[in-house]
């Protein structure tokens, strides 16, 4: 019989014991419908919780408090390396190799600014228990201790290369040196971004006298400085059970499970080294503005204010100042950020609370700042503030921000995130500082309904004048764009010390990265690997029946979909984009970025997005497509209109979005327009740095399939130099935009476009079109004029601010490809997490990399955050070869198998449950599709997988190259690539057309220059 969570265990009762442990409070969660019991282990004194309920996709997690001493990256480089083997698995990777054979929901490790968790998450009970026990050996009995190699590979060591960063022997003349490493890699990625350098400047400003003023990942300029010993020191003092924070969450058997823990916890090793870090409050402190310069692109200048909210004991303040936040600059037209926008200092205003750390804060960031403007930005914030503070921020618009915070809260949409992982996280927000608040931050109503009562009482008023306005504790950073950077002086330190080093020294060096090669080329033995726990093909039960979804009889065709939402509803609004032309695309685009933030005939910009916040939970625009099943080459291209909304505001779910496609006023809002797009742009900027490995997958499908050149079109690479060219010469071309956009707008929103996807009970989706009417929409006719020219193979290179690169190389299906998509899905993770992970990652240096298979038949690798470009495409060369020596053991292939069932299994919220079933339906899927390739799956076997490979074999010479990322990479690389700046200025235009051909070359050619017939054009759009 299913246990009532709701209610306290009698089992558990304060003072109880049960496997080592004694239950020390239970706390009732209404937010999870359920209970939280708290406990310590009594022989270590290490803090377990469990949060009880109904859910069956259960969660563990272990973390420590690491508060850095400098900025190394020692915890972030242990994040990594206890997960290299320990004592009772002593495999290389026994991470990837849960990767690898796991039914996982979640399998990962995280570092913070002051803290290091391992969450994983699972729905078989037997498989939780599996990831548990590897990962509470790898971080109580790391192999750290006696394989020092781990430290070099994962941290940092000196190897010896040739100018295109292939391995040089120490006699050849040409040959320097140079810092390789995972987290080294990784950290020269990451701070790549502006916001992270920021932030970076800003923590040190606020903290001086606090761990937080460090980098807890790592400065690349410091983590060659950390030492073997110093790296050993702090695992043997931070992670120590008592200093040790246990999370359990969900549907579990207790007993077993702290008996399982417990048994783990008293074998512990005590090495008594020391006490951990501390983590003193900060004093507050008005720090003197700083100016940080960086190598990046004019546009990444910013300026940023942030300013100290209180403590995280403080969980209903810090609550209120997120509601403030959003009131204040959640919108563009929310009061400061309006204020900030048209006062014309930047780009953008971002506003940030920053939580899950002792001493929260608010962060207020003008992106694309204009020359020396830090002080008119912060008298113009603090000015804008004190105002707001004395005259009021409206009611209103509070209420609407808090309806907006409470709907985000009952939802609690964590998107692909395990519920039970986000809440382990959570937990730490308050646990980690104070052992008697171990669920302040998982609980929410009574502050809201506290908060709601002190709207009419000034209360947000009062909090502003606090923490901006007579605020203590705050700082200012500005990031000053500059030539040169960190590359170039870990170049010239490297060079000098070259020079500095004897043939003995250098030799030793060689010596070294070769012993390193040696142990990473090592297998495993059968005996390690067989000390890894594994399921079996018997512990995967039957498929998970997914609810029918018919189409059912409304004004228009309308998908039900029939699930629990727990009082909340989603509809999404699909237009067919067949009427429009493939030149008139970026037009859609930009109709999907103004949407919703202009004035409408009703409302004004402000009152609208007011209305919106209170009424509804999400309002958004995008541009999809959707492959046929039977044929690759077709495809349907859709704009949506998606929203959600509490069931009792159902019929504003069918008022608002129709409002803003029948009622905007493009004209009269092109100020509005132009701040918006430049918003956009800014994001997409990001989007190279920071995620380049998902662009240049999107570009390289533009140059095989139809539908991802339509992709591209409306949001990738030619999307954002569209935007450029725009915005460059606005004031030209902003009369022709609006124009342009309401036609687009007449002949997308019509009536014989759309179909509805409505999401909730049946009572729900009556009253939404018993409010609909008639949904403002258009009686244009049909046509057909989408036509996309045919996509055209080309090699290219994309440069970016930033220190890595991004390599993707792929080839389109071959009428010969071998194997159904079940089969490719097994060959897929055996060489994304066997032979890309040993070559690209573990000896390459990479932080990610991988191969995937599409339904499409296209056949592509990847790299993330990657130091070099040839090296990482000759060994994606070399994959075909692998795969057809690939012999598995049984239980290796078992694991595959397991892995990928699972992730076809893993559950899906409402929401995403109902956007796949729409899927399947615009892509003419047959039913039973999804059973055909689990089985597909399940029958998969080493010759299946073998057969593949000569459908890999011609990847490398008749396919293409995309690469995004840092200069110095690209131009050293010797591969035949047509190099962009995606940094330079676009030229001025003439009159905006659109068959301008300034929107990126497909011809190929290494000099970067266009022949003029290239397939141009092809910007991309939001899946």
């Amino acid at each position: 019989m299913p246990i009532d969570y709701t209610q306290p265990l009698e089992t558990l009762a304060r003072g109880s014991r049960h496997a080592g442990f004694t239950v020390t409070d239970q706390i009732p969660l209404r937010e999870i419908s359920g209970y939280a019991y708290v406990m310590r282990h009594d022989a270590t004194g290490a803090r377990l919780l469990w949060l009880a309920c109904a859910d069956d996709d259960r969660s563990f997690s272990i973390a420590f408090k690491t508060p850095p001493a400098d900025s190394t990256g020692t915890f972030h480089i242990l994040e990594h390396s206890v997960l290299c083997g320990s004592d009772r698995f002593p495999v290389k990777e026994p991470f990837v190799n849960l990767l690898k054979t796991s039914m996982q929901t979640f399998l990962n490790a995280l570092t913070f600014s002051d803290k290091t968790m391992y969450p994983v998450a699972s729905t078989n009970v037997a498989d939780l228990e599996n990831l548990m026990d590897v990962y509470l050996d790898a971080v109580l009995h790391p192999a750290i201790y006696r394989r020092r190699r781990i430290f070099e590979q994962e941290g940092w060591h000196l190897e010896l290369v040739g100018e295109d960063g292939r391995p040089a022997a120490p006699a050849d003349a040409d040959a320097r040196l140079a810092l390789n490493g995972v987290v080294l890699n990784e950290m020269k990625g990451a701070l790549s971004d502006p916001d992270a350098v920021v932030e970076n400047g800003l923590d040190a400003a606020l903290f001086p006298e606090s761990p937080y003023r460090f980098e807890s990942g790592g400065d690349p300029r410091e983590i060659p400085t950390l030492t073997y010993e110093a790296f050993l020191d702090n695992h043997a003092r931070h992670y120590d059970l008592a200093n040790s924070y246990t999370v359990l969450y969900g549907d579990l058997d207790i007993e077993r499970e702290l008996a399982f823990i417990g048994e783990r916890f008293d074998g512990a090793c005590r090495r008594g080294a020391g006490a951990p870090n501390p983590l003193p409050l900060q004093p507050p402190v008005v720090a003197a503005p700083r100016t940080v310069e960086m190598a990046t692109a004019p546009e990444n200048a910013q300026v940023a204010l942030a300013y100290v909210v209180g403590t995280a004991a403080d969980r209903e303040r810090v609550l209120a100042a997120d509601v403030l936040v959003d009131a204040l600059a959640g919108s563009n037209e929310a009061p400061l950020k309006r204020a900030v926008l048209d006062a014309g200092l930047g780009d953008d205003l971002e506003a940030v609370l920053v939580t899950g750390e002792l001493q929260p804060r608010v962060v207020l960031a003008l992106k694309g700042a204009r020359p020396h403007v830090a002080e008119k930005f912060r008298e113009l914030v603090e000015a804008t503030c004190a105002r707001l503070a004395r005259e009021g921020i409206g009611r209103e618009r509070l209420e609407a921000s808090l309806a907006q915070a409470e709907f985000n809260l009952r939802e609690g949409d964590t998107g692909d995130c395990p519920d039970g992982v986000v809440h382990s996280i959570r937990v730490m927000a308050s646990w980690l500082y104070d052992d008697a608040r171990p669920v302040d931050y998982l609980r929410y109503e009574d502050a809201i309904a506290h908060l709601k009562e002190g709207v009419a009482e000034g209360a947000f008023e009062r909090l502003l004048d606090e923490v901006v306005c007579r605020s203590a504790h705050s700082a200012q950073v500005e990031l000053v764009p500059c030539e040169g950077g960190a590359d170039d002086e870990e170049a010239a330190e490297l060079a000098r010390r070259r020079e500095s080093l004897s043939d003995a020294e250098l030799a030793r060096i060689a010596e070294e990265v070769s012993a390193l090669r040696e142990e990473q080329e090592a297998p495993d033995s059968p005996e390690a690997l067989a000390t890894l726990p594994q399921l079996s093909l018997a512990d995967i039960g039957p498929a998970r029946e997914r609810p029918a979804c018919p189409i059912v009889e409304a004004p228009a065709p309308c998908i039900a979909h029939e699930l629990d939402t727990r009082g909340i509803d989603y509809v999404y609004h699909y237009f067919d984009l067949d009427g429009i032309g493939f030149e008139e695309l970026p037009y859609a685009a930009v109709l999907a970025d103004v949407l919703g933030k202009l004035d409408t005939a009703e409302h004004t910009a402000a009152e609208f997005d007011t209305l919106s916040e209170r009424r509804l939970g999400d309002l958004a625009y995008f541009v999809e497509a959707y492959d046929d099943h039977a044929d690759p080459t077709r495809f349907s291209a859709h704009f949506v209109v998606a929203a959600s909304a509490l069931s009792e505001n159902v019929g504003w779910l069918a008022k608002l979005p129709a409002e803003t496609w029948s009622e905007t006023d493009y004209a009269g809002s092109l100020d509005r327009i132009r701040d918006i797009l430049q918003q956009r742009r800014v994001a997409m900027e990001q989007t190279f740095t920071n995620a380049g490995h998902a662009v240049a997958l999107s570009r390289l499908d533009s140059y095989f399939s139809p539908s991802a050149a339509f992709v591209e079109k409306v949001g990738g690479v030619d999307y954002y130099l569209f935007l450029k060219r725009l915005l460059a010469n606005f004031d030209e071309l902003g009369g022709y935009l609006a124009d342009r956009l309401l036609d687009v707008a007449r002949r997308v929103f019509s009536r014989g476009n759309l179909t509805v996807s409505f999401v909730g009970p049946a009572a729900d989706r009556a009253r939404f079109w018993e409010a609909a009417g008639s949904l403002g929409l258009s009686d244009a006719p049909r046509g057909h004029y989408l036509e996309v020219p045919a996509p055209k193979p080309a090699n290219e290179a994309f440069v970016t601010p930033s220190n890595v690169a991004f390599v993707a190389l792929g080839a389109p299906r071959r009428a010969s490809d071998a194997g159904g998509w079940g089969t490719w899905q097994v060959a897929a993770r055996a060489l994304s997490f066997d032979y890309l992970w040993n070559e690209v990652r573990v000896k390459g240096g990479a932080y990610g990399v991988g191969f995937r298979r599409t339904q499409a038949g296209l056949r592509e690798f990847w790299s993330y955050r990657d130091p070099s470009v040839d090296a990482t495409l000759e060994r994606y060369a070399r994959a075909a070869d692998w795969l057809a020596a690939w012999q598995p053991s049984e239980a290796e292939l078992e694991g595959y198998v397991i892995s990928v069932v699972a992730a076809i299994d893993a559950p899906l919220k409402p929401r995403q449950l109902a956007r796949r079933q729409d899927a399947d339906l615009f892509c003419h899927r047959p039913d039973g599709w999804r059973i055909e390739m689990r089985d597909q799956v399940l029958h998969a076997t080493p010759d299946a997988v073998r057969a593949l490979a000569p459908s890999l074999a011609d990847v490398a010479e008749s396919g293409a190259v995309c690469v995004f990322g840092s200069r110095e990479k690209i131009e050293a690389s010797k591969a035949d690539l047509c190099v962009h700046d995606l940094m330079e200025a676009v030229p001025s235009a003439g009159p905006f057309g659109d068959d301008a051909h300034e929107d990126g070359c497909r011809c190929g050619h290494g000099d970067g220059c266009c022949d003029g017939d290239c397939c141009h054009d092809h910007d991309g759009g939001e899946r």
